[in-house]
């Protein structure tokens, strides 16, 4: 089934030319079911391809997803034009009286900073306070996994010596759990990250679960036990390139940067990195879709 976004998406022709069903929203009003409503927090710098990669997983499931496009409004992105964020993204107080099926809340380069720093940290608190009563599940990733387990649970980030990043092996702790249904007992994740989160302070928050980790990365999948939150430290939507581009980017600048773990073939960033997460990024979020947030929503958004 498809997702219906927008005709004129930037998204939506490279979708369509790797054979992504997606639905323009003439066709979308004359289906007779009712479609999940997903808002998505885009907090990445580079909105289009952050968008792409995130509708090109939540396209892969037999359910029809309406997407909501969200920007802070306290923060004005210098990487995605004006012009896109006019056409394209609402901010909170243009959504905050409706209700949602799903949420998605994307990382930010920005894990450094102490939260209360960050120039739209209120702003995400108010999102954040909101999810509680107006998204019935909400999926946060890497930074913003970070974020909700803080603002939720007072979990803090903790500074790593060097950087976490490459593709890291990471293993299920929980099998019996929806979200890893159908998962290998050893899958691959990529990792880009300054900071990380403690194992122990996670086992000792009772509402709270460790389903997958990594000996190196750390833990990787963190669920509430009540099934409306999911905290995500990797970053399986990333492109076969996304690392490579970060990596290139950085050196580049002259930044001393190692390279990526378990990325390139040989560790020559002249061949091209193997695709070896994509089957469980489409599972992750084709699991979230299905086990915690189709089949659980009420029908009537208006009862959430």
């Amino acid at each position: 089934m498809p997702i219906k976004i927008p005709d004129t998406l930037p998204a939506k022709i490279t979708l369509e030319g790797e054979n992504i069903f997606v639905m323009d929203e003439a066709r979308a009003v004359a289906q007779d079911i009712r479609p999940l409503k997903i808002v998505l927090l885009n907090l990445m710098p580079k909105k289009i391809e952050t968008e792409t990669q995130l509708l090109r997983l939540l396209s892969n499931s037999s359910l029809q997803v309406d997407i909501e496009l969200l920007q802070t409004a306290s923060y004005q992105p210098k990487n995605t034009s004006h012009e896109h964020l006019l056409k394209f993204y609402k901010t909170f107080d243009e959504i905050k009286h409706l209700k949602f099926d799903g949420m998605i809340i994307t990382g930010a380069p920005i894990e450094q900073m102490q939260f209360e720093q960050v120039d739209y940290w209120n702003e995400l608190c108010r999102i954040l306070e909101w999810t509680k009563t107006n998204v019935f599940s909400t999926l946060h990733i890497c930074w913003g996994a970070q974020a909700g387990l803080y603002y939720h649970y007072g979990i803090p980030k903790i500074p790593l010596s060097e950087k976490m990043f490459g593709i890291f092996p990471h293993k299920v702790l929980n099998p019996s759990h929806k979200l890893v249904r159908g998962f290998d007992e050893l899958f691959y994740v990529p990792h880009s990250r300054h900071t990380s989160i403690e194992e122990n302070d996670i086992i000792n928050c009772n509402e709270l679960e460790v389903l997958t980790a990594s000996d190196i990365a750390g833990i990787h999948i963190v669920a509430s036990k009540n099934h409306r939150q999911f905290f995500v430290t990797g970053h399986s939507e990333y492109d076969r390139e996304t690392l490579s581009n970060e990596y290139f980017r950085d050196k580049n600048k002259g930044m001393d940067i190692k390279i990526p773990y378990n990325y390139f073939p040989d560790d020559d960033p002249s061949k091209e990195p193997p695709f070896v997460w994509r089957s469980h990024a489409n599972l992750l979020f084709s699991n979230w879709l299905n086990y915690f947030v189709y089949q659980q929503t009420p029908y009537d958004l208006e009862k959430l």
